[in-house]
């Protein structure tokens, strides 16, 4: 590792440690992590949306025409119409001219909801009512020779039950009480579980996360204190230090500043 490419991991070590810094309490290290966030994705949107978005899909579209004549001269003029639109979408930062932006505004919400229904009743509609059914129509999975079996038929019978168990509590024009409202308790302790499951998921991903990050930090931390590393220098360990007192100071700061409070 070279004195560059050290910088660059210091440099994230403090962004992590920054991060990390908010569970304490909000500071102006943490402010600096989350606006550099914030700014580094907004800059790295904005670059994909021109070399994914504009550049072939208008520029290119419109490159057999002369750019000082606005390319109208292209044989694929009609390009220019979603530009325009788009265009008049920043006359909402008018007072005078905001309305204009309710034309494309309005366009683009209505294409999306034609294109996205479609497509979500597909996805999450029928192909979930499919997966659902799939396992129990094939009555052989459960009275066959996989009877009783959890990782076949079985499984699917819960899960069928499941379903029309959960869909039974949204039911509300009909008091929740007798079978229907057993019924109705049992779809509770589905969507619990399913719920569960949901929030476990993903309390694993973020600790895997959280993992991954402390892995980082000592893998920093071995790169500055290994003489064996043939690029290393004394600036190394330097950095290291020099990170570390600037958090103690922040801490012993911090500390002082709490204990006047409390005089």
């Amino acid at each position: 590792m070279d004195f560059g490419t050290f910088l660059w991991t210091t440099f994230g070590a403090f962004l992590t440690l920054a991060t990390f810094s908010f569970l304490y309490k909000d500071n102006p290290f943490y402010k600096i992590a989350e606006h550099l966030v914030v700014g580094v994705s907004a800059g790295y949107f904005v670059i994909i949306l021109w070399h994914n978005a504009l550049v072939p899909l208008l520029f290119q579209r419109l490159s057999d025409g002369d750019w000082y004549i606005l390319w109208l001269n292209s044989s694929k003029p009609w390009y220019w119409i979603p530009t325009i639109l788009g265009a008049m979408m920043w006359t909402r930062f008018s007072r005078n001219y905001a309305w204009v932006s309710r034309w494309p505004i309005g366009l683009y919400i209505g294409i999306v909801a034609g294109l996205a229904i479609p497509l979500e009743m597909a996805n999450r509609v029928n192909k979930q009512l499919y997966a659902t059914m799939a396992g129990v129509i094939n009555w052989g999975n459960f009275w066959g020779q996989d009877f009783l079996d959890i990782t076949s038929g079985y499984s699917q019978v819960i899960i069928f039950a499941g379903a029309i168990a959960g869909l039974f509590y949204f039911f509300f024009s009909k008091a929740h009480t007798g079978v229907f409202g057993g019924v109705a308790k049992f779809g509770i302790w589905i969507l619990m579980i399913g719920f569960g499951a949901s929030f476990g998921y993903t309390v694993m991903g973020r600790i895997s996360l959280f993992i991954n990050r402390i892995q980082e930090l000592g893998l920093w931390g071995e790169a500055a204190f290994d003489a064996s590393n043939p690029n290393h220098s004394g600036w190394f360990p330097a950095v290291f230090w020099l990170l570390i007192m600037g958090i103690a100071a922040y801490i012993a700061v911090e500390l002082v500043r709490f204990a006047r409070q409390k005089a």
